[in-house]
């Protein structure tokens, strides 16, 4: 993130070639899922387009439900026009078998469901909050994405990560520096179902350690076993004797009969660094 004695990038031109490319999709969906790129886009789209754009944000057993309250939350704050709908992911046989291609059945199912809504309501386009630095990542969902011919205007732009941060921190937008959070289907193993009692585990497991104090967090889950990943900077806390003792009695509570702390920290998408390298290639 941005350091507070750093100067700050001018991102004007940058800023100004986004909202060209917001104008020129005509109406627009925006698939939202309160998150920092599909806030900031959706919020940019509401700034360019006002009424002639739409955020929908998918009412799942794998979004968090305190993720989606302050989604909701923040496009109200915002005067963002906001649809909630539901999809049907884990009614798909190949979604629930979690292979390296859940992502894209995942996204697959968001871009079905954001379709019949666009040619229903009269809407010309969909967008999603794709940056650059996603292109250097595993995200089987954007080949989703470009079967439906979603549009990428932050990637189009070239806006990074922290470029983007930058600018919802300029606009005063309070998401700019919220931590990135995956969905919770990306906790559990591949090639253990998801279920929504394994979604169910991993979020109450993650509301306790948010009740603890944690700020970056992930429960991993894979069946007997909780590997429970904390940002290094809280490491040490983490690693306290009484800590263990806490963390002992949520995670056996929730079913688990081993629970582990990850040495190495949290880190997105550790789960993919099991998947076999034919896999990452095919979905890259």
């Amino acid at each position: 993130m941005p350091q507070p004695d750093m100067q700050p990038p001018d991102l004007g031109p940058r800023y100004n070639a986004l909202a060209a490319q917001l104008r020129g999709l005509g109406r627009l969906l925006v698939a939202y899922s309160g998150g920092v790129d599909s806030a900031f886009l959706a919020w940019s789209a509401h700034r360019e387009l006002g009424s002639n754009m739409l955020a929908v944000i998918a009412d799942s057993a794998s979004l968090a439900r305190i993720h989606l309250a302050d989604a909701i939350a923040f496009a109200a704050e915002q005067g963002i026009p906001l649809e909630v709908i539901s999809t049907s992911e884990l009614d798909r046989p190949d979604y629930v078998r979690n292979d390296g291609q859940r992502c894209f059945h995942c996204k697959d199912e968001l871009f079905d469901a954001m379709e019949n809504l666009r040619e229903s309501r009269g809407f010309h386009a969909i967008a999603y909050g794709v940056n650059f630095d996603d292109q250097g990542d595993f995200r089987p969902g954007q080949r989703a994405a470009n079967q439906h011919h979603v549009a990428a205007p932050l990637l189009k732009t070239g806006l990074t990560k922290l470029e983007i941060r930058e600018l919802a921190r300029q606009a005063g937008l309070r998401i700019w520096d919220k931590p990135a959070s995956a969905c919770l289907s990306s906790r559990i193993e591949y090639g253990r179902p998801v279920t929504r009692e394994a979604l169910s585990v991993v979020e109450q497991g993650e509301d306790a350690l948010r009740t603890l104090g944690f700020k970056q967090f992930r429960v991993r889950h894979h069946g007997e076993i909780v590997r429970i990943e904390i940002a290094r900077e809280e490491l040490e806390r983490a690693l306290h004797p009484e800590m263990a003792v806490k963390f002992t009695g949520i995670f056996k509570a929730l079913g688990f009969k081993f629970v582990t702390l990850d040495l190495e920290g949290f880190r997105s998408g550790s789960m993919n660094t099991l998947l076999p390298a034919d896999q990452l290639r095919r979905a890259g």
